[in-house]
């Protein structure tokens, strides 16, 4: 963004200081206002072992580059939803592909060191929480997205349609086959007849 000449009085530095300052604020405001919520979503979307902090400072620094983008049609936490979503997107696909390179090109001489003992729940439930994220990552993104905000994080279907632009039945659908998707995949896993 070009600014203003610098005048002899002054001027021009005095305003684009106050508009520095007063983007300062207003973001400062946004982010106390819609952190919680957006470390939600990404918690809940991106699943464990997800550098929370990383993809939450990414959606705000996205928000601030396209501040302008927004028009007020819809709610500021619709709008910051849908940028946590695609930031999650491209990140779970980043790491997807990554880690097929990785596997496809290792060198077979690295070793992993053990991991540290753990109690045994801890371990029981670490493996669950694997097992259900691999089944979710599973899943097409179209059904990922809405059972993972209406069934983990709790939101109502009216609101999951909100933050994703389609209707109230379409997110019924979308979840009702997601949960069977799971079922059947989770079934499979564990060999429950």
């Amino acid at each position: 963004m070009a600014r203003k000449q610098l005048s002899d009085d002054g001027s021009a530095a005095t305003h684009a200081a106050c508009v520095d300052e007063h983007l300062l604020e207003s973001l400062d405001q946004l982010y106390q206002n819609h952190e919680p919520s957006v470390e939600r979503w990404v918690r809940r979307l991106a699943g464990p072992g997800a550098e929370v902090e990383d993809l939450v400072h990414d959606v705000f620094l996205v928000a601030l580059r396209r501040r302008g983008e927004f028009r007020g049609d819809a709610k500021l936490s619709t709008w910051l939803f849908r940028i946590t979503e695609r930031i999650v997107r491209k990140r779970r696909f980043r790491h997807r592909l990554h880690s097929f390179l990785n596997l496809a090109f290792r060198d077979d001489t690295t070793v992993l060191a053990p991991a540290s003992p753990t109690p045994l729940e801890e371990i029981e439930r670490r493996q669950q929480c694997a097992l259900l994220y691999a089944a979710l990552d599973r899943l097409p993104e179209k059904y990922r997205t809405p059972v993972i905000m209406f069934d983990i994080d709790g939101r109502s279907a009216a609101e999951v349609a909100t933050l994703l632009g389609i209707k109230p039945n379409a997110v019924w659908v979308r979840v009702h086959r997601a949960r069977a998707r799971l079922f059947q995949d989770l079934s499979a896993e564990s060999n429950i007849p």
